[in-house]
């Protein structure tokens, strides 16, 4: 459902729709108030005598019109209710919900939100392994986010227990090899995006998910990880600033998630020139680099003290093979 909106852009369809809507409002409701004279004649002179006269009519105006006021008091109370719905959303600054599986008619709604925003200068995304958000197919948010300056991911520590436990979670169809797989797919699209001159900077997390949190501009697409579920499956929701109350609503504590985790200095930087995870204190100042070595059977390895390149080098990784291999994998 599409509700509220923290900061609405106009486009010209936009503007075209609002005018069309209120021409026809306007014109429904002339006709209406021309017509209540003529409507008022032949109730009163035509309608109503022979009402009078005839019991059977008399009870089947009485039905029609008890129906018609239990209709529109239904619909009035409908409408409460909806709009202390709305007016919760509102406070919420919930302006989309998707369920997962949901319909055309929901996806297009969906799109058309998008199809608003403007281009973000900054995107933020913590999120698994990311291959949903940049480099699947149906992925709705890849094209805005690819327009946006700075980006900034996140991504579970392929090297890290917090991955083998969220492989032990799923069907066993997915597996540790699939998650790494589609982590150095991610990478590979964040690369392509840096030749393009973005500023693309990616961290690596080693804990179970719980967020899946997509930030663009003024919005926040919010996804619960839920243990032995795909993200996928999970509700979407979509929050907005309040730019006159930005108290108000969940966009700040979302972005506030994103950027204390961003923050955490226990989470290691993606060099990705050299394939190596940079650690850095409290400070930014960097102490230590390890290279980024998966095994090539998919196992999860725990985090190993640092080590040279050459001693990293010597084991087989997955997200080490050779350009062409990593191109056919993914």
């Amino acid at each position: 459902m599409v509700m509220h909106r923290g900061t609405p852009t106009y486009n010209l369809w936009t503007g075209l729709r609002q005018i069309l809507t209120h021409g026809v409002i306007t014109m429904l409701a002339v006709a209406i108030a021309f017509s209540l004279p003529g409507i008022a004649n032949y109730i009163l002179n035509e309608w109503w005598p022979e009402v009078q006269n005839n019991a059977n009519l008399l009870l089947a105006t009485e039905v029609a019109l008890a129906s018609v006021l239990a209709l529109l008091f239904n619909l009035a109370k409908i409408a409460w209710d909806h709009r202390q719905r709305v007016l919760t959303a509102r406070l919420a600054s919930l302006v989309h919900a998707r369920n997962s599986g949901s319909s055309w008619w929901s996806r297009r709604r969906e799109r058309a939100l998008i199809g608003q925003l403007p281009a973000p200068r900054d995107a933020f995304a913590l999120t698994l392994t990311g291959y949903d958000t940049f480099v699947a197919d149906d992925s709705s948010l890849r094209g805005v986010i690819g327009k946006a300056y700075e980006i900034r991911v996140m991504l579970v520590n392929p090297v890290g227990k917090a991955l083998r436990e969220r492989a032990d979670s799923l069907p066993p169809e997915i597996t540790v090899l699939t998650l790494h797989t589609e982590i150095e797919a991610t990478i590979g699209y964040l690369s392509g995006l840096r030749k393009f001159g973005k500023k693309v900077n990616l961290k690596f997390y080693d804990e179970e998910p719980f967020w899946k949190l997509i930030v663009l501009g003024d919005y926040v697409w919010v996804q619960h990880c839920h243990s032995g579920f795909a993200v996928t499956e999970q509700p979407e929701f979509v929050f907005a600033l309040q730019h006159r109350e930005p108290r108000h609503g969940l966009f700040v504590p979302f972005y506030m998630v994103f950027l204390n985790q961003w923050n955490d200095a226990r989470h290691p930087e993606y060099d990705f020139d050299t394939n190596e995870l940079v650690y850095r204190d409290a400070s930014g100042k960097e102490t230590g680099r390890e290279v980024l070595s998966v095994p090539s059977d998919g196992t999860a390895m725990s985090q190993p003290a640092f080590q040279g390149p050459a001693a990293a080098a010597t084991e087989p990784a997955l997200l080490r093979r050779p350009a062409l291999e990593r191109t056919a994998a993914s």
